[in-house]
């Protein structure tokens, strides 16, 4: 700030100058070139405030964000319905039905961001690409395994190492989107993730196998 404000100073002491000697056609000319300058400094360093922000959120902008968080709801939704049906403990059943009443009103707000703000859902970023082809790996394992309590197991253990990393692929968006909306929203979902992930590291204590 302080840099952008000194160019513009420099500039201003052009204009003057050429107008205390005279204010001849080629005075004003450089005074003019100056302030061009100035103001061409100072786009080029707004630009470069963003690139800044947009590195440290990974290059993941809002519509990134809202295609990572749409394909967690989505595999947590399809894996919670299964655990509904599958899973032997009564506790790992509610688990299973509490992620998908969560991640279904996630999705919902995430639906409603995207409208709001004409945002489109992208998941064609790597790390999104990525997530949902292991998500749909475990929702096959999951579907072919047994019900029973080796079935439960298998469950927690996937839900507590996809919520870790879900939890701090949220965190490092909420840090670093400039949408406060969006801020707003993610630290909401981080929340409830932190609460999924708890929940889950308890159930696997209390049904190890």
């Amino acid at each position: 700030m302080r840099t952008k404000t000194s160019i513009l100073l420099a500039a201003l002491a052009v204009t003057l100058s050429a107008c205390g000697q005279g204010d001849t056609a080629a005075d004003s000319t450089a005074a003019a070139d100056s302030m061009t300058a100035a103001m061409r400094a100072d786009s080029s360093m707004t630009g470069m405030s963003h690139d800044s922000a947009s590195a440290r959120n990974d290059g993941w902008g809002d519509a990134q964000i809202l295609g990572y968080t749409a394909a967690v709801s989505r595999g947590e939704i399809a894996e919670g319905n299964l655990a509904s049906t599958k899973a032997r403990h009564a506790e790992v059943k509610a688990f299973g039905q509490m992620m998908v009443k969560d991640h279904q009103a996630m999705l919902d707000e995430g639906m409603a961001f995207s409208t709001a703000h004409n945002v489109m859902a992208d998941t064609t970023k790597g790390d999104v690409t990525e997530m949902m082809k292991d998500g749909q790996e475990s929702l096959r394992d999951l579907k072919e395994k047994a019900a029973g309590a080796d079935w439960d197991k298998a469950y927690l253990d996937h839900q507590i190492e996809e919520h870790e990393e879900v939890l701090g692929k949220l965190q490092d968006a909420a840090k670093g989107t400039t949408n406060t909306d969006m801020q707003a929203m993610l630290v909401k979902a981080t929340g409830k993730v932190q609460e999924h992930l708890t929940k889950a590291r308890a159930l696997k204590e209390k049904y190890p196998s």
